[in-house]
């Protein structure tokens, strides 16, 4: 398999569910409600036990994550070494993602395939540890995460694969504060 990488895509051309973002300049001072609009005696302010109670029907239903969910999450990281997100450079892309539901709601898995940049690409481990941590704080924890390398797109994915799939590695990896800075520059989202 020929790596198409380094390829940079445009930000409209990437698939996404998101808004796009207003090109009028938001005011600041228009959309914050002033704190004497709402008056905590109001018998018309709802109360903490009826919030509580709103909340708990919640809980009972099991809400479906699909793979342009999984996608929007993660296109958005920066690559460690350049200010470009993981979409734009097509090291993540929808078609690489899939997410099995449990039709019992117990347990789900997310696969997520990505591609480096280059096929002797020295950060692919971080960025494959930065997918991990990406999806592993942002979502429930019925789902299983696994995040490979493409097979083919690496000169070492086997052994990278080996990496990811182990979660005693993954969690020394997240013991290291430099890995660590580098999967939270890239966690945020580019500018």
């Amino acid at each position: 398999m020929q790596n198409a990488n380094p390829t940079i895509l445009s930000l409209s051309d990437l698939p996404t569910r998101k808004p796009a973002p207003s090109t009028r300049p938001r005011n600041l001072l228009t959309s914050i409600p002033p704190s004497y609009s709402t008056d905590p005696f109001s018998p018309l302010t709802p109360s903490l036990s009826d919030l509580s109670d709103s909340d708990s029907e919640d809980d009972s239903i099991v809400e479906t994550i699909d793979p342009q969910e999984i996608y929007d999450l993660v296109a958005t990281m920066c690559d460690p070494e350049h200010p470009i997100t993981l979409g734009q450079l097509a090291v993540v892309n929808l078609e690489h993602i899939s997410v099995n539901e449990d039709p019992n709601g117990l347990t789900s898995t997310v696969s997520l395939e990505f591609t480096p940049t280059i096929t002797h690409c020295h950060l692919a481990t971080v960025i494959g540890l930065g997918l991990v941590v990406r999806l592993q704080q942002a979502l429930p924890p019925r789902f299983r995460i696994d995040v490979k390398c493409r097979e083919g797109t690496h000169t070492t994915d086997k052994q990278l694969n080996k990496q990811l799939a182990d979660k005693e590695r993954v969690m020394s990896a997240l013991e290291n504060d430099t890995l660590m800075g580098l999967v939270g520059k890239m966690i945020e989202t580019c500018k």
